[in-house]
């Protein structure tokens, strides 16, 4: 076995990434009595999970239960076995269901993490039995930085586009209510604007124009922060994973290199593997996933999720499902920003179309981000490399009254309030969609016969051709205002613009095979004894699918928590 000497530090276990599942199993372990350090090779924590919506996909949950809400693990199994089918093992699948609610009550209970149920955000597929109109998403609650103290600089700053106005705070609900337009959605506006405008005392004190509040997943991840500072769990920032160190057929700990010192950290009952996925490096993109794809359409934390884990766990002999997967999500690039924006909510917005280079759509706009890019990869296919990128066209009244990735409603920053080099980049503009279509490279024909059959589905209401806005999950982003259908309006009133969308995501779904306790599986099947995989880092619950907003996330804590678990057990 190994001499004590061979190590620069000791700790029963070893966590490797700083996301909501790295941290969720630090601060599990820790309070199972075992001693933890966690590494991240950035100079900020939070990863991907700070970027990101912070929902988590939790069905039988304790919050909806108390609003009067009907869910049961049986209801949940019967959903999720028709969305995810054999591709993933039934007891994976089971632990998941059982441990989740497990989980996020163990949280509230124990850690500085709060959430709310979104009872208004319905599970992805609608037409599936046992899919619930609402109930099983989560969204964290507002956090006040204030509890950060000196930690707030090294956390890593929310998407621009999570924020109202690129910088105030608000919560997924918030933010349906804005972009559905429900009733006292201005008033709501108008009193989050007011609470920024008005704390001058933090803004002296930090010299930021950060809000002190934040939310999405940038609160997920400053909550887990604090309960890890609660607990004096070391984070160590700067500090590049190597590789794993294995004895006597055991993952014992890890190479690690900090201020240019490369260290031996010895973990005495195992290292947990939770630093993303491989979406960051281009070599591993271009081995694994369809083409075309660029590191650069991925709206992730740039130069983080380069699969150092993955291949490190490879060469002891891991294997791997899913690598052809990602949790794809269309994305916009902006001039000046260090990753692409991915598009969401305002696909489902009424008055906008995505076509492909014939000028003919090929999908329901507003259908989820990952059936939306696997949809794009099926078509570029089939048009001869016409779909990627795709373009998003919609006229005046459309730009006027909604957001499209970075321009915000006209009605808030028109045109002549737009970066100038954004022109013929980010977004192009015509007087007619005969012009409109010349500029962008689109057959006009295509794309005016497209419109015209699009605004006949807008006057009926209904979408003939993908059936846009018929289900609750489609009009969730929908102007309620707008009838007969949420998400769909005619394309009529000039200047029309199209904007290119690219064939994103927000992190790979395949890694590393792992069973019910989160532990690495060897090709054999039988465990690596010792290393444990979770997040992106590991291949997906959850198959090929996307069951719900937070279906990236809830597992990646679930498993955390499990991970923690077994750990204390041997």
């Amino acid at each position: 076995m190994h001499n004590k000497n061979d190590f620069s530090a000791e700790f029963d276990v070893v966590v490797v990434g700083s996301g909501a599942g790295a941290m969720t199993a630090a601060v599990a372990a820790a309070d199972k009595g075992l001693s933890v350090l966690v590494v991240e090779k950035a100079d900020q924590y939070g990863g991907t999970s700070a970027l990101s919506g912070g929902g988590i996909w939790i069905p039988n949950n304790h919050y909806f239960k108390a609003i009067g809400g009907n869910d049961s693990e049986e209801l949940a199994w019967t959903y999720l076995k028709a969305a995810v089918g054999d591709r993933v093992d039934e007891k994976r699948l089971r632990t998941y269901l059982k441990k989740a609610p497990e989980m996020i009550a163990w949280l509230e209970q124990h850690t500085r993490v709060r959430y709310a149920v979104a009872e208004k955000y319905p599970d992805y597929y609608q037409d599936l039995p046992g899919a619930l109109a609402g109930g099983r998403s989560l969204d964290p609650e507002l956090f006040d930085l204030s509890q950060l103290g000196d930690e707030l600089h090294a956390l890593r700053e929310g998407a621009p586009g999570n924020m109202l106005m690129g910088r105030i705070a608000w919560t997924a609900r918030h933010a349906h209510k804005a972009m559905s337009k429900s009733r006292g959605w201005r008033l709501m506006i108008i009193g989050l604007m007011l609470r920024y405008k008005l704390d001058f005392a933090w803004r002296r004190k930090t010299g930021s124009r950060r809000d002190r509040r934040t939310a999405l997943g940038n609160a997920l991840v400053a909550s887990l922060r604090v309960s890890m500072m609660d607990r004096k769990i070391p984070l160590w920032l700067k500090t590049d994973f190597r590789e794993l160190i294995e004895e006597a057929g055991r993952v014992c700990g890890v190479v690690v290199e900090r201020d240019g010192q490369v260290l031996r950290i010895a973990a005495r009952k195992g290292v947990v593997l939770g630093s993303g996925g491989f979406e960051q490096n281009q070599a591993l993109r271009d081995k694994y996933l369809p083409q075309p794809n660029k590191v650069a359409w991925s709206a992730t934390p740039a130069g983080a999720n380069t699969g150092a884990a993955l291949e490190a766990a490879q060469k002891l002999g891991a294997a791997t499902d899913l690598m052809e997967w990602g949790w794809w999500a269309p994305s916009l690039l902006v001039p000046g920003e260090d990753r692409a924006r991915g598009v969401f909510a305002e696909r489902a917005f009424p008055g906008a179309i995505v076509v492909n280079g014939e000028g003919r759509r090929f999908v329901n706009e507003a259908a989820p981000y990952l059936e939306f890019v696997d949809a794009m990869y099926r078509d570029n296919t089939l048009s001869g490399g016409k779909t990627i990128p795709s373009w998003v066209v919609f006229d005046s009244k459309f730009r006027f009254n909604y957001a499209m990735g970075p321009l915000m409603p006209a009605q808030i920053m028109p045109d002549s309030r737009l970066r100038k080099e954004w022109l013929n980049k980010v977004y192009f503009k015509a007087d007619s969609l005969d012009a409109l279509a010349a500029q962008i490279g689109v057959d006009a024909a295509g794309l005016k016969s497209t419109v015209e059959r699009v605004n006949g589905f807008a006057r009926t209401g209904k979408d003939e051709d993908f059936a846009r806005g018929g289900n609750v999950f489609d009009r969730y982003y929908g102007d309620s205002n707008i009838s007969p259908n949420p998400c769909l309006a005619p394309m009529e009133k000039g200047p029309y613009y199209a904007m290119p969308m690219y064939a994103g995501d927000i992190g790979t779904k395949g890694g590393l095979l792992t069973d019910e306790h989160a532990r690495v599986l060897c090709e054999s099947g039988e465990p690596i004894a010792g290393l444990y995989a979770i997040g992106n880092t590991s291949a997906s619950v959850m198959g090929t699918t996307y069951p719900g907003a937070g279906g990236t996330l809830g597992p990646a804590m679930t498993f955390g928590y499990v991970a923690a678990g077994h750990l204390a057990e041997q």
